[in-house]
C-alpha cells in the first residue's frame, strides 16, 4: 500500500511540474523606434491609419516567436495591431471594459473565472479581431474599426488570480460567446529599465 501511495504522489508531482512549465508565457515587450519596425508593417500603417493619434511601436519577444505591435488611439478607442517578423498582419485588438462585452458572453466568462480562481482581479480586457484565413485584411480592419461584434472575435483578459494559495498573472482567451479557449500564466512586467 505504501509503495502505491509513493508512486501515485510521484506521478502527480511530475504531472503538475510538466503542465506548469508548458503554460507559462515568457513574453517581454519594449518600445522601439519607427525605423526598427518592419518596413511592410510600417507601410501598411501609413496607408490604413490616417487619423491615428499617439502612435507608438513595440517589439514583443515570446518563447516561440517575435512580433511587432503598433499601439494608437483612433475615434476615442485604444487599438493595437500585431504583425509578425515579416510585417504580415496577425491580429487587431481594442481595449474595452466589461460593459462592452455582451451580457450572455460576460456571464460565461465570469462563471469560468469564479470556478477557476479563489480570488481574482481583471487588469485588462481586449477585444481581438484575428485575421481569419477566409477573410481578407480589409474586412478584418473594417470590422475592428467599426467595433463590430462578430462571431470570429475573441476576448483576451489579463487577470491577477489566486489558485489555492498562489497568486499569479494569467492571460485568458475566450470566444465571442464567452467560451473558454486557452489560458496561460504570464510573467510579471519587465522592470529592467528601472534604476535604483
Amino acid at each position: 500500500m505504501m509503495k502505491y501511495r509513493f508512486l501515485l504522489l510521484l506521478i502527480m508531482a511530475l504531472f503538475q511540474f510538466s503542465t506548469g512549465l508548458s503554460q507559462i508565457k515568457v513574453e517581454r515587450e519594449h518600445r522601439i523606434k519607427k525605423n526598427q519596425f518592419p518596413e511592410a508593417a510600417h507601410d501598411f500603417i501609413k496607408v490604413k491609419l490616417q487619423n491615428a493619434k499617439k502612435l507608438r511601436f513595440y517589439k514583443e519577444t515570446d518563447t516561440s516567436k517575435i512580433s511587432y505591435e503598433a499601439k494608437f488611439k483612433k475615434d476615442k478607442l485604444y487599438y493595437s495591431i500585431e504583425f509578425d517578423e515579416s510585417g504580415k498582419l496577425e491580429v487587431i485588438e481594442i481595449l474595452i471594459k466589461e460593459v462592452d462585452v455582451p451580457e450572455d458572453s460576460w456571464s460565461k466568462i465570469t462563471k469560468f473565472l469564479n470556478e477557476k480562481f479563489n480570488k481574482f482581479k481583471i487588469r485588462k480586457i481586449q477585444q481581438q479581431y484575428p485575421i481569419a484565413s477566409d477573410q481578407n485584411v480589409e474586412t478584418t480592419l473594417n470590422n475592428a474599426f467599426q467595433n463590430l461584434l462578430i462571431p470570429s472575435l475573441n476576448y483576451e483578459l489579463l487577470v491577477r488570480g489566486k489558485i489555492h494559495d498562489e497568486h499569479a498573472d494569467y492571460e485568458i482567451l475566450f470566444g465571442a460567446e464567452g467560451d473558454f479557449i486557452k489560458m496561460r500564466e504570464s510573467l510579471p512586467a519587465n522592470y529592467d529599465h528601472v534604476l535604483y
